[in-house]
């Protein structure tokens, strides 16, 4: 990746915004979604961010830019049309280690404002590293038309109630299981439909029925020639729920982008054409744990008498060609 993503929290964010045109204002409007901490360093402004300067209690600086007046400054945007104070931003900021991003310059941004969608509190970040803004317009279209506008509230329950689940449903599986099931279930609709006190009610009365503890498995995903676009749905959710993910060379790499990002993951040295793992995998899987052995190609399977006897769940998937 060319640019590493991260979210910053806005209540440590302290924004200064250089210029006061309409390019301005628009960043300044997306500030203003996370903080209120916003610095106008413009001579004159137009009327929208005046408006925007009054509305929010910014500060506004009337003057031009000035070399000198970034101290505590956390992040900058230089929104001007003159090439040569928009560089000049950009050399202050960096040796300041302050955030710099000059509207339209990339060779003159440490950071990249993506495309968002914003559910709140889900947010959506898009970018093409800034290779294709079209292609991001056409996927984030894509994404607007099939997420629901109260998607935000399902985040907001499973705060409010993720401590009482976590209490009561003991394994990070069944923790993941529970949550996918209610959310995507009749409590995860109530609360698209705006019925937060029945989602609630429906919730409460889950919690106290019985969960059995968390069942081992281990699931061989015979991936083929390990195309990623050719993942099986099965597949795919498998990866997702993967406690631990073994492979060898012979795997496609890319697939390792679609496991859980906190699962397990066990190169192993030895081709699984000439010995698969199976004693470490079998103990992950005693213990409770998904377990997921990629392997390329799709060849039979070797037996393997300690697995049959264990009476461990297993699963074959062909998927990827």
């Amino acid at each position: 990746m060319k640019y590493f993503p991260v979210f910053l929290d806005g209540s440590k964010i302290n924004a200064m915004v250089i210029g006061g045109g309409d390019v301005a204002a628009r960043k300044i409007e997306l500030l203003l979604k996370t903080t209120t901490n916003i610095t106008i360093m413009a001579a004159s402004v137009t009327e929208g961010v005046e408006r925007l300067i009054n509305e929010n209690n910014l500060t506004w600086l009337v003057h031009n830019y000035k070399a000198g007046l970034l101290t505590n400054i956390t992040l900058v945007i230089a929104a001007t049309d003159d090439t040569a104070v928009n560089e000049s931003v950009y050399h202050e900021a960096v040796p300041l280690n302050i955030l710099a991003n000059v509207v339209d310059q990339p060779a003159l941004c440490t950071y990249i404002t993506p495309a968002i969608i914003d559910r709140a509190p889900m947010i959506i970040a898009l970018s093409s590293s800034g290779s294709a803004p079209i292609l991001i317009r056409m996927l984030r279209e894509q994404i607007e038309k099939i997420l629901p506008q109260g998607y935000g509230r399902l985040a907001d329950f499973s705060l409010k109630f993720r401590d009482h689940v976590k209490a009561r449903i003991k394994g990070i599986r069944n923790r993941r299981t529970f949550w996918e099931n209610t959310l995507r279930g009749s409590i995860g609709q109530a609360l698209l439909d705006g019925k937060q006190q029945e989602a609630e009610q429906q919730l409460i009365a889950s919690l106290k029925e019985e969960v059995a503890p968390p069942q081992g498995e281990i699931i061989f995903i015979q991936t083929l020639e390990g195309n990623p676009d050719n993942l099986t749905l099965s597949a795919h959710r498998a990866l997702q729920f993967a406690d631990a993910v073994f492979y060898d060379d012979a795997v496609n790499i890319e697939l390792i982008e679609y496991v859980r990002r906190d699962a397990e993951k066990y190169p192993q040295s030895i081709s699984s054409t000439i010995m698969l793992n199976y004693q470490h995998a079998l103990e992950l899987a005693q213990e409770g744990q998904q377990v997921i052995y990629l392997l390329a190609g799709n060849e039979e399977l070797p037996t393997n008498a300690a697995l049959n006897a264990s009476g461990i769940s297993t699963k074959i998937i062909i998927s990827g060609s």
